[in-house]
C-alpha cells in the first residue's frame, strides 16, 4: 500500500501570492520525484462554485451567513475524492481552506466558532504555511481589487483573523512583495 500523501494547506489574504507559490511548490515536488497535485478552493467548476463565483464577481448578492455555508459546501464535496488522492499516495497543495473561509467571514462579523462549525470533519492539513504580506505591498499588485473581497479594510481585518487561527501546524513565511519560491526540504 502506498504511503498517504500529505495535505499542505497554503493560505493568506488576497494577492499574497499564493497561486503562484503553490504553483511552484508542486512543480518542485513533482520534480523531487514526488506524485504532487495542484488543488483550488473555491473550486469555480461546481454548482456551489459556480453561485461562489458570480457573488465574488460581485454579479449576485447572499446573506453572509449564506455565502460561509457555501463556500464550506465546495469544500465538502472535494473530500471524498481528496481523501482518495492521499491514501493513494499523491501529495495535495492546496490553495485557499477552511481557514480562509472562518477568517473571511469573522471579519465581516461572524462569530468565529459559528464560522469554524460547518468545516469541522473536513481533512486536517499535514502543514499550512501562511503567506504574510502587508496589505501595502498587495495592493501593488496587479489586479487588487477586482473582487469582492478585495478590500484594503477588509484585507487588514483578514489578517487579524488568520493570526487568531494560527496553531503548531502553520508556518508563516513573511513576503514582503518578494517572488523567491517556497523551497521543498
Amino acid at each position: 500500500m502506498a504511503q498517504r500523501g500529505l495535505l499542505i494547506v497554503v493560505e493568506g489574504c488576497d494577492r499574497s501570492g499564493k497561486s503562484t507559490q503553490c504553483e511552484n511548490l508542486v512543480a518542485q515536488l513533482q520534480q523531487s520525484g514526488n506524485n504532487a497535485e495542484l488543488v483550488k478552493f473555491p473550486d469555480r467548476t461546481t454548482q456551489t462554485g459556480k453561485m461562489i463565483d458570480s457573488y465574488l464577481q460581485q454579479k449576485s448578492d447572499l446573506d453572509d451567513h449564506a455565502i460561509h455555508l457555501l463556500f464550506s459546501a465546495n469544500r465538502w464535496e472535494a473530500m471524498k475524492a481528496l481523501s482518495e488522492k492521499l491514501n493513494s499516495g499523491t501529495t495535495l497543495v492546496v490553495d485557499r481552506y477552511a481557514f480562509s473561509g472562518v477568517a473571511f467571514s469573522s471579519a465581516k462579523g461572524l462569530d468565529l466558532e459559528w464560522c469554524r462549525n460547518p468545516d469541522i470533519g473536513l481533512l486536517t492539513p499535514d502543514i499550512v504555511l501562511f503567506l504574510d504580506l502587508t496589505i501595502d505591498e498587495a495592493e501593488k499588485r496587479g489586479g487588487f481589487g477586482q473582487e469582492r473581497y478585495e478590500k484594503r479594510e477588509l484585507q487588514i481585518k483578514v489578517r487579524d483573523e488568520f493570526a487568531k487561527l494560527q496553531d503548531d501546524t502553520w508556518k508563516s513565511v513573511q513576503r514582503e512583495g518578494s517572488t523567491r519560491h517556497l523551497g521543498c526540504h
